[in-house]
């Protein structure tokens, strides 16, 4: 109506927009203790996985460790770091809460890297055994994913030793006949004994080779 004041409200804070594949990691300047319930107590020098700068731009919303909660923004370096792959970093440093709160994110969990490597890639490459399962409890956990030089998350299982990680992959039809891009499959990698005998027993009790291939398009949805 003409003549009519329109009154705005400056306290609200405008809506974040979502961006599911990202989060900003900032690094400490100073220890901070918190003083309230929803704050995040934090030292100098660790790294802060930051969700939400947007609804307040002095306080964000951000996860160190196991631990989520608000921090001074003033607390962090100012050049902060757009992470293209949460969810690999996640997985790599065998951060579990980190990556399960990317999945809840919408992070696409197949979703690869430079080097075509998805995140369970990197977990079994570190042997995180709680990431390797929460990535395998995925609709589609891409177990039989080859990165650009052919390896599977079980080639790299199997070359670094992780004997847990072998099996549950194995319970998971990782196929051990794939072969890279050097003619190498998992049992020509593998050099600890409790391995060798996983996947000679896992070939054993197949009727045929099966080799598979991987499509970078069957499971990188560009959500990552």
């Amino acid at each position: 109506m003409e003549g009519e004041q329109v009154v705005v409200n400056r306290n609200i804070p405008p809506k974040p927009v979502p961006k599911p594949g990202k989060v900003t990691v900032v690094r400490a300047l100073y220890n901070y203790a918190a003083q309230l319930p929803d704050e995040l107590s934090f030292q100098e020098g660790d790294l802060l996985y930051v969700f939400d700068k947007v609804s307040d731009p002095n306080w964000w919303k951000a996860r160190c460790g196991n631990q989520t909660g608000l921090i001074p923004s003033n607390y962090v370096e100012n050049q902060a770091e757009e992470v293209e792959m949460p969810l690999h970093e996640a997985a790599r440093r065998g951060n579990l809460s980190f990556l399960q709160e990317c999945l809840t994110q919408g992070v696409s969990g197949t979703g690869l890297d430079h080097a075509g490597n998805t995140p369970l890639y990197w977990a079994s490459h570190a042997g995180h055994i709680d990431c390797v399962k929460e990535l395998l409890a995925l609709p589609n956990p891409a177990v039989n994913a080859q990165n650009k030089v052919g390896d599977t998350p079980l080639h790299v299982a199997a070359s670094r030793g992780h004997h847990d990680v072998v099996e549950l992959l194995l319970e998971h039809r990782a196929d051990s006949w794939i072969c890279n891009k050097d003619n190498q499959t998992p049992l020509d990698l593998a050099m600890n004994p409790a391995i060798v005998n996983s996947l000679q027993e896992s070939r054993s009790n197949r009727t045929s080779k099966q080799f598979a291939s991987y499509s970078a398009n069957e499971y990188d949805d560009d959500s990552d």
